[in-house]
C-alpha cells in the first residue's frame, strides 16, 4: 500500500531566506542546511508533491506566509549534506501568526510546532493543515478564485 501525500512546515528566518526570495528565485529552491537529526529525518520522509507551509521564524515574524511543494526528494548536495528541492505554490491570502495558531481551539496543543519550537522541519497533521488554511483564507494556487465565494 502506498502512502498518501503528507504535509510539512519548513521554518526559515526571513533574513536568511524569505518568501520573497523563494518567489524571486523562479519559485524553486534547495532546502538545505538542516543540521538537527530529527529535522533531517523529516526531510528524508518527504515525497514528491507533498505540500509544506513556508514559515517565517525569528523575533520579528512568526507566521505561515506561503505554501511550497516538494519537487525533488532527499539527495546529497555538493556540500556533502542533504537537501530537498521545493517549488513555490502560492502565498497565503492572510498570513497566519503563531499566536493565532496557539489560540485556536481547532489546533491540537500536541502540534509539533508547539511542542518542539526549535525544530526547523515538522510534520503537519491533516486536520492542522486544514485549520491553518482556514485561518489564512487559503493560499494563492489552491484552486479557489477568491475568499468571497459563498453560495
Amino acid at each position: 500500500m502506498g502512502k498518501g501525500k503528507r504535509h510539512w512546515l519548513l521554518k526559515t528566518e526571513p533574513s536568511e531566506w524569505s518568501w520573497s526570495d523563494q518567489e524571486a528565485n523562479g519559485g524553486i529552491s534547495k532546502w538545505d542546511g538542516v543540521k538537527n537529526k530529527q529535522a533531517q529525518k523529516n526531510l528524508k520522509s518527504m515525497t514528491l508533491g507533498d505540500l509544506c507551509f513556508f514559515y517565517h521564524s525569528g523575533s520579528k515574524s512568526r507566521c505561515v506566509v506561503g505554501v511550497v511543494e516538494v519537487s525533488r526528494e532527499w539527495y546529497d548536495d555538493d556540500e556533502g549534506e542533504g537537501a530537498v528541492d521545493v517549488k513555490a505554490v502560492g502565498e497565503m491570502r492572510t498570513f497566519v501568526d503563531l499566536k493565532e495558531m496557539k489560540g485556536d481551539k481547532g489546533i491540537d496543543k500536541s502540534f509539533v510546532l508547539f511542542r518542539q519550537p526549535r525544530l526547523s522541519v515538522v510534520p503537519v497533521e491533516d486536520d492542522v493543515w486544514t485549520k491553518v488554511c482556514e485561518l489564512g483564507d487559503g493560499f494563492v494556487g489552491d484552486g479557489r478564485e477568491s475568499s468571497d465565494e459563498e453560495s
